[in-house]
């Protein structure tokens, strides 16, 4: 791997790490406690600050179901076929509270807010109350097709293509497809120390 490539590599690692951990439903608490590593050094692995080592990440990856390759961001470039197959009943590759899933990363660097696009297919069992976690940090996202269930503290929401949500991600939340006819896509934009988007409405408006 060239030099640029081991870079964006390892820039996209933590956002990819702490993707992973949330796919699976778990908290940091919980991943602590699977892999043996203090909650606090899996915090600086998922901001940046630290990278784990070969024997760390092997660990990370048995717990989250995922290959060293994903971690390591091989192929994040190529987009997910738009309409993936249903997905086979009980989940050979269930991973966590929303199933087996396409995750394309947008945004490759650490710090502020990143990116990702979501794919989450039709299932044949009917859609039941996505686990929710919690964790420091702001979510915005938004619906591009088909219907997402977001179950948002004691609140229950099915947005729609083009609606959008935004919430404090230390509010216990969980995301599943609402439909059994297709999959859903959706886009998170994500600040992991609480960045949020600023609207501008018109020409003239300023900071």
């Amino acid at each position: 791997m060239a030099e640029d490539g081991i870079a964006d590599a390892l820039a996209g690692l933590g956002p990819r790490l702490r993707s992973a951990r949330e796919d699976r439903g778990a908290s940091l608490t919980d991943a602590s406690r699977e892999i043996g590593v203090a909650p606090s050094a899996l915090s600086r692995f998922e901001n940046g600050r630290r990278t784990p080592g070969l024997e760390v990440l092997l660990r990370l990856a048995r717990a989250y179901g995922v290959s060293l390759d994903e971690l390591a961001g091989a192929g994040a470039g190529t987009p997910p076929e738009a309409a993936p197959p249903r997905a086979p009943r009980g989940g050979t590759r269930d991973r966590g509270h929303t199933g087996e899933k396409t995750r394309v990363p947008l945004t490759p660097y650490v710090g502020g807010l990143h990116a990702h696009k979501h794919v989450l297919p039709a299932s044949d069992d009917p859609p039941t109350r996505p686990r929710q976690v919690s964790h420091e940090g702001y979510e915005w996202l938004c619906v591009l097709y088909g219907r997402l269930w977001l179950a948002l503290g004691a609140d229950d929401l099915v947005l729609a293509p083009g609606e959008v949500a935004e919430f404090d991600t230390r509010t216990p939340h969980g995301l599943a497809n609402a439909a059994a006819d297709g999959p859903v896509e959706y886009l998170i934009m994500f600040g992991p120390q609480g960045e949020r988007l600023r609207p501008r409405t018109r020409p003239g408006d300023r900071r």
